[in-house]
């Protein structure tokens, strides 16, 4: 009686067993296909606010910087660039900005050497003209650049195939002139006055050599 009952026990159990796996198999089944359908309805919206995203598009750094200048001035330096795709107009700025520094410097104490690598046959004749008439006058120039305020693009051109682009500078400087003794005869190094000038550079963008040469000179 005992076996009997072990064994009707044993068949229950199979019995429960088996409707139990099936049930939660069918569970298990129908979780996983409602996880895997959440997980593609979040793809599906992700994908879709991206495409709603507006795309920054990079802009290229002489685009950037030629940003505000006048039709004209764009005009000029977008056919400089265009003729010369190592152009770069901020570090063009900085050059400029550095040369007008030397070149002044250099026509104060009278380097002449020094002009002629910065300038061209025109301006470097004009530098070394005033240059030798102050040197006849036994005067010397004692002067001071403090600051350079502002450096700007005032025109730009592509002269055939030769670059030209005017650059205004505002600078305070310190002038004094001395006589062959060394007495002050104009200026002080205690007052500076604030200078307007408007400097061109050229370079002809076939020439492999980088740099630009002052070929002219004005006051704004």
């Amino acid at each position: 009686m005992i076996i009997w009952q072990i064994v009707i026990l044993a068949m229950i159990a199979a019995f429960l067993g088996m409707r139990l796996y099936s049930v939660l198999g069918r569970k298990a089944e129908h979780e996983e296909e409602a996880i895997s359908s959440r997980l593609e309805q979040a793809r599906q919206q992700q994908e879709e606010a991206q495409a709603e995203r507006p795309k920054l598009v990079e802009t290229p750094r002489n685009d950037r910087a030629l940003a505000g200048f006048s039709p004209a001035i764009e005009e000029g330096l977008r056919d400089i660039s265009s003729a010369d795709r190592s152009f770069d107009l901020l570090p063009f700025l900085a050059g400029a900005k550095g040369a007008y520094e030397v070149i002044l410097e250099a026509f104060w104490r009278g380097d002449k050497d020094e002009l002629k690598e910065l300038c061209d046959d025109d301006v470097y004749r004009s530098f070394v003209a005033a240059i030798e008439e102050r040197e006849a006058a036994g005067y010397t120039l004692d002067n001071k650049l403090i600051r350079i305020e502002d450096e700007t693009v005032h025109s730009a051109v592509l002269d055939g195939k030769v670059a030209r682009i005017a650059v205004r500078f505002v600078a305070d400087i310190a002038s004094v002139t001395r006589d062959k003794d060394g007495n002050v005869i104009a200026g002080s190094l205690d007052d500076a006055i604030e200078s307007r000038d408007i400097w061109t550079f050229s370079r002809d963008v076939r020439n492999s050599d980088p740099n630009w040469l002052l070929d002219e000179t004005d006051v704004a």
